[in-house]
């Protein structure tokens, strides 16, 4: 068997079910991939830009991967816009060899730029995701408390939030229940069993407890 060119991870899987990679696994992954010489590449494409506390997913653990991916809300205003991040050494192409015709979306670098100035000058976005954070984990855990024939799971980081269900019916209940109420949330993982709760990174605190009660009362209604 030929060895692996590169190693690609989440470090929470969003569509996978919010799996929460501990940050002594990431470090493991990224000496295993140094010393058999594979490259290690973080998709940051759903969990960067913020999602879970700080700009890049992986800081917290401390690893510098070889490649990163973004998009998704690294244009700040929902304009199509994709990055791919790599070290200085990987680059092999010479100025303008690797182009294509619909590439470099004006809007969206301006509007990128506004956001980083805009979000990102200081730490107080790091600082209000974590806060808010909290928020929903303290209102997930109550959930769980009131409905233990849920036999929820909750697990996530900063402003990404995971509530699995025993029953995969129920979670989807839950969704079709809460969008009748108002709150667009959907399901993740393997079976659709996992309630995903992925609120704008711009929530207030008021804002976020009125989706967490809509949330909570979908529950219980599906009880």
């Amino acid at each position: 068997l030929n060895k692996p060119a590169a190693v690609i991870v989440e470090t929470v899987q969003g569509e996978g079910g919010i799996n929460v990679a501990r940050a002594e696994w990431l470090r493991a992954l990224q000496e295993l991939c140094h010393r058999q010489d594979m490259l290690l590449i973080v998709d940051d494409i759903q969990m960067g830009c913020g999602r879970t506390g700080g700009f890049f997913s992986f800081e917290e653990a401390g690893i510098v991967p070889d490649i990163v991916t973004l998009s998704k809300s690294i244009s700040g205003y929902g304009l199509p816009m994709s990055l791919c991040l790599f070290k200085g050494e990987l680059d092999v192409w010479e100025p303008g060899e690797h182009n294509g015709t619909f590439r470099g979306n004006n809007p969206a670098f301006v509007t990128a730029a506004a956001t980083l100035d805009a979000y990102w000058a200081d730490g107080q976005m790091e600082k209000q995701t974590l806060a808010r954070g909290e928020q929903v984990e303290q209102a997930l855990l109550a959930i769980g408390e009131e409905h233990p024939e849920a036999g929820t799971q909750i697990r996530g980081r900063g402003l990404v939030w995971g509530m699995k269900f025993a029953d995969p019916a129920r979670a989807t209940t839950v969704c079709g229940r809460a969008f009748e109420l108002g709150l667009l949330v959907e399901t993740s993982g393997p079976e659709s069993e996992v309630v995903k709760v992925l609120p704008p990174l711009t929530v207030s605190s008021a804002e976020l407890d009125e989706g967490l009660q809509v949330l909570a009362k979908a529950v219980r209604d599906t009880a």
